[in-house]
């Protein structure tokens, strides 16, 4: 018996803040693209960059997660399968290749969103602490 296998793993940065909808049965879907670059030198030691553009769409609770936490220039790690959707627009044929996403994994520093303003006022609580603690330890 044989198997396939349909995994793509992308390490990126978003290219635009995630964009949440629900279905009409009110299931969560969020999208949002992750640009992923790699760089090399020609033969003529010229350095070049190439930058490839992926769909990504997220279901669910990841879908929530996404559009809370990410945000444009976020470095993000992103697992998942290919899909391709076709559909037809005005008499035209279209179709389009994006990752649906199973895992996601923040990567780098987290951009901040409005609704996260009060974990500021946590983070600055919790800075306060270490300092303290660093006042009492001198080694």
């Amino acid at each position: 018996m044989s198997r396939g296998l349909n995994k793509v793993m992308v390490i990126g940065h978003l290219g635009r803040d995630p964009e949440m909808r629900f279905t009409p049965s009110g299931r969560p879907v969020t999208n949002f693209n992750v640009a992923s670059s790699r760089s090399w030198k020609t033969s003529d030691n010229e350095r070049r960059t190439e930058t490839e553009w992926f769909n990504v769409v997220a279901w669910g609770s990841l879908a929530e997660i996404c559009n809370q936490y990410l945000a444009k220039g976020q470095q993000v790690y992103i697992e998942g399968r290919l899909q391709t959707r076709r559909w037809e627009e005005d008499g035209v044929r279209r179709s389009t290749v994006e990752i649906v996403a199973k895992e996601m994994v923040m990567l780098g520093k987290r951009k901040r969103k409005e609704a996260d303003q009060n974990e500021d006022e946590i983070e600055d609580f919790e800075n306060d602490l270490d300092q303290d603690e660093e006042d009492e330890f001198p080694f």
